[in-house]
């Protein structure tokens, strides 16, 4: 038996004031759809986006040397030190307060050369980078707000020192979306993953969607579960994705604002065409044998970093934005691989040959490959660590972290090859001309893309976000 509905007629004051929500609504939903806030959801997130202005360059790999190689043991030579080993150095810095370890000046254990007509300093345990100085731009004046790896690592990676916020390689697929709908806009490569791991990489409050591809390129199958299974044809997953697809958007259809769900559409969809494409991608087999020994990759000390540098050229020369690789090496000649393998506090001589060994030659050879075949000019190379470590030593012979100053280059995209900027004080200790710090490197970064880092924001919790924070600046000088 049914209930008969009463039912009754709205008043005048009721019908006007349900109207007028309605208004409202319509005038809102126009006003987000405007801004890009809905609708946008409806087309694919990771779609090409038009640049801020004319590019210099078109892909980043990023070349982070975990645990951070010391300044004045790789690219800042430093005399005085050698003069004043073993002799006191000043204690703490009376503005940052951080302390030195032993007091006594350390002397680099390596030879020092110039190289190319721009007269780089580099060490002899570099010889493969150091033959590329005029094709290298030199900053030797950054510093960072953390002594420690893993906050350290989040500023240089997404300007913060804390978590939960959207590393660079996610602001940029975020802004200039992929340029190849079959590939990761954003790739990580790592074999220990660093200290701090995922949230190193993460996209924070940004949609999920540009979260980077982690894998671990050491073994055969590189991206976990992405072989279609047996069981399964291609037709029969196509089929089931269709229906995954429908359902999930009549879903996301009643949910305009959560951009989440539309990222979850597309990376099933992205794993679907990567099936096809990443095998071929991932395959390095397929290169000619002098190019797999160039990048050492018959050397037990550099092949797998060898093999993640001949990656990464392969994925930028079929359209990927941003490729990061997290240098896993030994700590110690013969040691274990640690995640962070450039922290030398003990023995910085054994330490750096060793870490050395693993990653100069690839390096090298990347530079090589990617300025013989055009693509150097289009393709920004940085290498780097996330702090410098003590001009004396901790110990006898090894050095402790030190925020105050370390190396940064670039190479190719636009920047200036020879060039050298900025300066550390005559122990190498601290930065003290013309500063750089994390937000000034994304500045720039950002900037030979295409991209005002003053105009690439995000609103969340009611505040527009950015980057580069408040701060940052273009470093033109290092800009051909």
């Amino acid at each position: 038996m049914h209930e008969r509905q009463m039912t009754t007629a709205a008043s005048r004051r009721e019908f006007l004031a349900k109207a007028g929500l309605g208004c409202g609504a319509l005038a809102l939903t126009d006003l987000l759809h405007s801004e890009g806030i809905v609708g946008a959801e409806q087309s694919n997130p990771l779609a090409e986006r038009q640049p801020h202005f004319k590019p210099r360059a078109k892909a980043v790999i990023w070349l982070f040397q975990t645990g951070s190689p010391s300044q004045v043991d790789t690219f800042d030579y430093k005399p005085e030190l050698i003069k004043r080993s073993g002799t006191k150095l000043a204690g703490a810095d009376p503005k940052t307060g951080f302390f030195t370890t032993s007091g006594k000046c350390l002397k680099s254990p390596f030879k020092w050369n110039r190289h190319g007509q721009s007269g780089a300093y580099v060490t002899e345990i570099l010889p493969n980078i150091a033959k590329h100085a005029d094709d290298i731009s030199f900053v030797y004046s950054c510093y960072s707000r953390s002594n420690n790896h893993t906050p350290a690592m989040l500023e240089l990676n997404g300007g913060m020192i804390r978590q939960g916020f959207p590393s660079m390689g996610s602001w940029l697929s975020y802004g200039l979306g992929s340029s190849n709908s079959n590939l990761p806009a954003f790739v990580v490569m790592h074999g220990t993953k660093p200290r701090g791991a995922d949230p190193i990489w993460s996209s924070g409050f940004l949609p999920s969607v540009y979260q980077a591809t982690s894998l671990d390129s050491r073994g055969a199958r590189p991206i976990d579960n992405l072989e279609l299974p047996g069981e399964i044809s291609k037709v029969q997953q196509r089929s089931l994705l269709d229906e995954l697809n429908a359902a999930n958007r009549k879903h996301a259809e009643k949910r305009p604002f959560d951009r989440d769900l539309n990222a979850r559409l597309e990376s099933f969809e992205l794993a679907y065409r990567m099936q096809a494409a990443a095998p071929e991608a991932f395959d390095v087999s397929s290169e000619p044998k002098q190019i797999q020994e160039m990048y050492g990759l018959n050397r037990k000390e550099s092949k797998d970093y060898g093999r993640q540098c001949l990656l990464a050229r392969r994925l930028v020369e079929r359209g990927v934005r941003f490729v990061q690789i997290f240098a896993a090496c030994p700590n110690t000649p013969g040691g274990a691989v640690s995640d962070v393998p450039w922290d030398g506090h003990n023995d910085i001589n054994g330490n750096h040959r060793a870490c050395a060994a693993t990653v100069d030659q690839p390096t090298g050879a990347l530079l090589t490959d990617l300025k013989q075949r055009g693509l150097l000019d289009e393709t920004i190379v940085i290498f780097g660590g996330e702090f410098g470590r003590t001009s004396d030593s901790q110990g006898s012979n090894g050095r402790d972290h030190n925020p105050n100053a370390f190396t940064t280059w670039f190479a190719g995209g636009g920047f200036k090859g020879g060039a050298q900027y900025g300066a550390t004080d005559e122990f190498g200790y601290k930065s003290v001309e013309k500063r750089v710090n994390a937000h000034d490197i994304h500045a720039t970064l950002l900037h030979q893309l295409g991209l005002d880092h003053t105009k690439l924001t995000y609103r969340f919790n009611g505040r527009d976000f950015r980057l580069t924070d408040v701060e940052g600046e273009v470093i033109r000088d290092i800009l051909a």
